[in-house]
């Protein structure tokens, strides 16, 4: 990824040489535990290292804004995408290193830990997956992204409406992720005035697509929507582009990784993600965004933006409730965000259901010259 060749173990050995942690260590102040359940290795260590970099820059935000009492510890704990190492980790979290706020990515994943996390009153905060099943899976797991069926219902009226794509091929990994957007499409792509023209499973492990390209072209669909994640969306792209599929391809927000806007077969690729003004936004936007490309030497996507507005986001209810001298854990952590609602994040306003769940105004962008561009 461009702007974090320095590995991700280069990223968590920054955390733990940051000067705010040295000198709590000298006051003999307890850290609050910031865990994260994240891919690190593995063919989707690639959003690891995104997730982690958001939740660093708003940890050294927090320090140099002095917001807390006590300084914060990042715990990270590998899941390769995997539900029962996600398990594991969780368990960690909880037990051993008392973690009360969990930021964790994938559908999958995140429907394997959210019980332990419930069990323990541990809030959980969602970045980057985004099946619609997420929602209100516990009262302690929030989403600080928006959900399938969001985007899509964003996305399918402009495709039919404005660029007249009415016939929809879905490349779907067969995983939760990929259950739900195909359960979306049945539905929402006919309510838009469009139709399925096809649908193919593929398993979230394989790398060839030379035979499912070859049947998407029997469908001769209007444009080709994928539903996956990680190294293998690279390969899809290409491969379909490679076997004759020429249709424009289109899905939601992980398509905004530089692995993926660095495929030069992407060009024109059509995605949704929230919306985010980083010259023209608010100061908690701009600011962001000038402090990433410092840090990073490179634009910031929406996982970043997440992630960043995660870990932002336990900064500001800590903050309150050490003004109140009550203790941080989940249950008070859960009343401040019902008690607020809406908090300043990088985008603007972030507003908050009572299940937790964040409101966010969509855009849409396509991929020209390798950038994100925004046309919707």
């Amino acid at each position: 990824m461009t702007g974090f060749t320095t590995g991700r173990r280069a990223l968590l050995g920054g955390l733990a040489a940051t000067p705010f942690l040295r000198e709590a260590s000298a006051q003999g102040n307890q850290p609050y535990v910031l865990g994260t359940l994240f891919p690190m290795s593995g063919p989707n260590a690639e959003y690891g290292t995104a997730f982690t970099a958001g939740i660093q820059l708003a940890m050294q935000h927090i320090a140099a804004d002095n917001m807390l009492r006590r300084p914060l510890r990042l715990q990270a704990e590998d899941t390769q995408a995997l539900p029962q190492q996600g398990v594991i980790g969780m368990t960690k979290l909880v037990n051993v290193d008392r973690a009360n706020y969990v930021m964790v990515g994938f559908t999958a994943v995140s429907k394997a830990v959210a019980p332990v996390g419930d069990r323990a009153k541990t809030v959980m905060v969602n970045g980057g997956a985004v099946g619609p099943d997420l929602a209100g899976l516990s009262p302690f797991f929030w989403n600080v992204i928006p959900l399938a069926h969001l985007e899509t219902q964003a996305l399918l009226p402009f495709l039919v409406r404005q660029r007249n794509l009415k016939r929809i091929a879905l490349v779907y990994v067969d995983d939760p992720l990929g259950d739900a957007i195909l359960g979306i499409l049945r539905t929402a792509l006919p309510a838009a005035g469009g139709e399925l023209a096809g649908q193919f499973s593929i398993p979230r492990t394989a790398q060839q697509f030379a035979p499912v390209a070859a049947r998407i072209r029997q469908t001769r669909p209007d444009a080709v929507y994928i539903a996956s994640f990680g190294a293998q969306q690279s390969q899809i792209i290409k491969q379909l582009r490679d076997n004759g599929v020429s249709q424009p391809l289109v899905s939601y927000s992980a398509m905004n990784i530089d692995s993926v806007r660095a495929t030069a077969e992407a060009e024109g690729l059509i995605f949704t993600t929230q919306v985010t003004d980083f010259a023209g936004g608010d100061a908690v936007t701009r600011r962001f965004a000038t402090d990433f490309r410092a840090r990073f030497n490179s634009d910031p996507g929406t996982y970043q933006v997440n992630y960043y507005n995660a870990a932002r986001l336990f900064g500001l209810l800590a903050q309150s409730l050490e003004r109140e001298n009550a203790e941080v854990n989940g249950e008070n952590l859960r009343r401040a965000l019902l008690a607020g609602r809406e908090f300043d994040l990088v985008g603007g306003k972030g507003r908050f259901d009572d299940q937790g769940n964040m409101s966010a105004e969509l855009q849409i962008n396509e991929i020209r010259g390798g950038r994100s561009v925004k046309i919707g």
